[in-house]
């Protein structure tokens, strides 16, 4: 049983991905919400995509920045704050990275797009960019693969990395496109959407990767 955060939305799109894609790697998906914590039911963690982060999280003197969703942000706070002592499975989406890493005391760049030369600003649910994965890391076992093709739905990304991190992607930029955590059963956030690339095998291996790290401890009905 895989935990997988988001908003309480009645148009849930990046859930029903996600849960297809765990689906098709042999697990069960459980919609975790605000008004729905389960995170005692499940197995391992999905942390999904959405609005942005709060600066005001990382960037304590900058209190005009108002939170964009700061019940989300309560809420998903303290499922991380409950899994990451347990060493639960956990996987970060785009937000979800951005967010992990903030609970581990890093920091984001609050706005990409006038800081880019060598690649597009443009949103895109299609593999319109580059990744670049670090040579010996887990990732590269995960996707097979030192370089490929991924989307782009984010204008925020990792600057200082929270503790336990290490940069393991990034674009053509040089901006942080993931992170792991060697010490960790599974700790891994992406700033892409694989969620949104359910043809590309190596985006599927990210899902089956977190299900096999997650299935030993077994799991009940949500």
């Amino acid at each position: 049983m895989i935990g997988v955060t988001g908003d309480d939305g009645h148009f849930p799109v990046a859930w029903w991905f996600i849960r297809w894609a765990l689906w098709r790697c042999g697990a069960r998906a459980c919609r975790m919400t605000p008004r729905r914590d389960v995170i005692e039911a499940v197995d391992g963690l999905i942390v999904s995509g959405g609005d942005d982060i709060d600066p005001g999280l990382y960037l304590p003197h900058d209190p005009e920045r108002a939170p964009i969703n700061p019940e989300r942000d309560r809420f998903e706070i303290e499922v991380l704050e409950t899994a990451l002592p347990a060493d639960l499975p956990v996987l970060g989406i785009c937000r979800g990275a951005q967010l992990l890493n903030v609970v581990l005391g890093g920091s984001l760049l609050t706005d990409l797009r006038p800081l880019r030369r060598r690649t597009s600003n443009r949103r895109t649910p299609l593999a319109r960019k580059t990744l670049l994965v670090e040579s010996g890391s887990a990732l590269e076992g995960i996707l097979g693969a030192s370089r490929l093709r991924i989307n782009s739905l984010h204008h925020q990304a990792i600057d200082r990395l929270g503790e336990g991190l290490t940069v393991c992607g990034r674009d053509l930029d040089g901006f942080v496109q993931a992170v792991e955590s060697p010490g960790r059963r599974f700790l891994k956030g992406v700033q892409w959407h694989p969620e949104y690339l359910p043809t590309h095998r190596a985006q599927i291996n990210l899902f089956r990767s977190l299900v096999q790290a997650a299935s030993p401890a077994g799991g009940r009905e949500c």
